[in-house]
């Protein structure tokens, strides 16, 4: 097999495809035509993040197999190309975990004692020793807002420091939390508690510019530090509170816009550090992620499963036609459970009732626990799903029968903290149209797409007109809906299929009425149609 390697990797990385047996070609610096004749004989292709891998890329390509990136981001890669054609797109987002935990740490020294701001007064020749009054960490309390790979990596290395930890994060249990060290808390909580504040979470529509100037100002005296992705703590917030005091110091490895602007206004302000997103620039991470992608380019030849890969699931060929509608139904229900619940997450029950429990469902479980963690981690999939939920201590427990009551085939995704618990199921009408058929026992007939809205309320004369009436009032349009009740009198629960945004105010007006006591949004596939 031919593998063509587009950008520098390390060394030892083109050594383990040799080993294997393969045809290694670089041709570095190449686009346009040039890459398109390069890549038209390869059977793999390595790139980091100089290399655009678009769909003209994916035409020209006829024996493509895997497309392997040498790092974590995978903008420059049609990932939808790729699944058309066929392409396993496979990255490599443990290589540098140490790295960007090391460099994180390294970063809160750096601020804590001003440990730039004195060298550059040295190198200018002024011995300025009492104007640096430092902060020690030990005895300080670290707030981690992320408790995923590398988050977890920085509270192992603080709390040996001799930090505290408190943690927010909705998608991990409190056993593996206290594992660590750390008690999990809501974000108020972790920040008016935090000395240093760390975050190390996706950059999503939910996390943009989520620590801001009210989050900030919680932080009074204290220090921020990102070594995450740019765009999660507001720069111009920042800047602003560290230059009039609010902040002692920040430390910033990522920025919005990279390279960073000359007029970023984090660049103006003495207490800020900042670097070139050099979290992963050390010569051991380079080296991983070019073995780790080398390893899964290996496998994808073999065969094997692609442990990174980032689209299109594999299994046996003549089973998958049967399977392949669950995955997206197990996804969907898991999304739905996820944001239904509301809180954090430490179990994920997935039942198969029908046909579909006489299949190899492996793929379909993972599919649901894609649906439950994709508003925390920015490359979730079908194939890391498992192991993400084993670093988040979420149990996970699958059970098969053979016959279902009411439908040929019935998924239901159960999540629990310990003490509450959600389910929600799904099947699919005539093979392939999927449906929400039971929500908390309340059995509806929803179908599963775009903005949904889910109100509980008392099962009284006039509160669908009146929730009717306010989406009305705020512009929104019900395209369908669905009604379920256990008893005359009792608890009612609708499902909404709704054309536009809802807004707080909009839920607020809902809930403020006695006889609605929860209205929640659900976004799905198709929410920004």
């Amino acid at each position: 097999m031919k593998v063509l390697v587009t950008d520098p990797i390390a060394d030892a990385g083109i050594e383990r495809l040799t080993e294997a047996g393969h045809e290694v070609e670089t041709a570095y610096d190449v686009e346009g035509d040039a890459l398109l004749s390069a890549v038209s004989d390869a059977n793999g292709l390595i790139v980091r993040s100089g290399t655009e891998v678009t769909e003209a890329v994916f035409e020209a390509a006829s024996e493509l197999v895997i497309v392997g990136r040498a790092g974590i981001g995978v903008d420059n890669i049609d990932i939808d190309a790729a699944t058309e054609h066929g392409v396993v797109v496979a990255n490599a987002p443990e290589g540098n975990v140490r790295a960007a935990s090391e460099h994180t740490v390294a970063m809160a020294f750096a601020t804590a004692r001003s440990i730039p701001q004195a060298h550059t007064r040295l190198r200018d020749g002024e011995w300025a020793k009492g104007d640096f009054l430092g902060t020690e960490v030990n005895g300080k309390t670290l707030g981690v807002v992320g408790l995923g790979r590398v988050g977890q990596e920085v509270a192992k290395k603080c709390h040996s420091l001799g930090m505290d930890l408190v943690a927010f994060d909705p998608y991990i249990s409190e056993e593996r939390a206290e594992q660590l060290g750390a008690e999990l808390v809501d974000l108020d909580d972790c920040l008016d508690r935090a000395d240093f504040l760390t975050v190390h979470v996706p950059l999503t529509d939910e996390t943009e510019d989520m620590i801001s100037d009210e989050e900030l100002a919680q932080l009074e005296g204290g220090y921020v530090v990102n070594c995450a992705r740019g765009g999660v703590v507001d720069e111009d917030a920042l800047a602003e509170a560290v230059e009039d005091g609010v902040l002692a110091g920040a430390a910033v490895d990522v920025f919005a816009e990279e390279p960073v602007s000359p007029d970023n206004p984090l660049l103006d302000v003495e207490d800020v550090v900042v670097t070139p997103h050099l979290g992963a620039s050390t010569e051991a991470a380079q080296e991983n992620v070019a073995v780790s992608t080398a390893d899964q380019v290996v496998a994808a030849f073999a065969g094997e499963p692609v442990m990174n890969a980032l689209n299109a699931p594999s299994m046996d060929e003549a089973a998958f036609p049967r399977v392949e509608p669950y995955i997206d139904l197990g996804e969907t229900s898991g999304k739905v459970a996820a944001q239904l619940f509301g809180k954090r997450i430490e179990s994920v029950e997935v039942s198969y009732e029908g046909d579909i429990a006489e299949e190899e469902v492996d793929l379909v479980t993972a599919s649901v626990l894609k649906g439950v963690f994709e508003p925390l981690e920015w490359q979730v999939n079908s194939v890391n799903a498992p192991r993400i939920a084993e670093e988040r201590g979420v149990e996970v427990t699958e059970s098969k029968s053979r016959s279902s009551e009411d439908f040929q085939s019935l998924i239901t995704v159960t999540v629990g903290d310990g003490d509450d618990e959600l389910s929600v199921c799904g099947t699919l009408f005539h093979g392939d149209d999927p449906r929400i058929v039971r929500i908390d026992g309340f059995r509806v007939d929803a179908i599963p797409h775009g903005k949904m809205v889910v109100a509980r309320n008392a099962d009284e004369p006039g509160v669908i007109g009146l929730i009717g009436s306010v989406m009305g009032k705020y512009d929104v349009n019900i395209a369908g809906m669905f009604n379920a009740r256990q008893t005359i009198g009792g608890e009612a629960l609708t499902v909404y299929n709704v054309d536009g945004e809802i807004s707080d105010a909009a839920r607020e007006e809902l809930v403020a009425d006695d006889r609605i006591t929860d209205v929640t949004v659900i976004r799905l596939n198709g929410a920004d149609e």
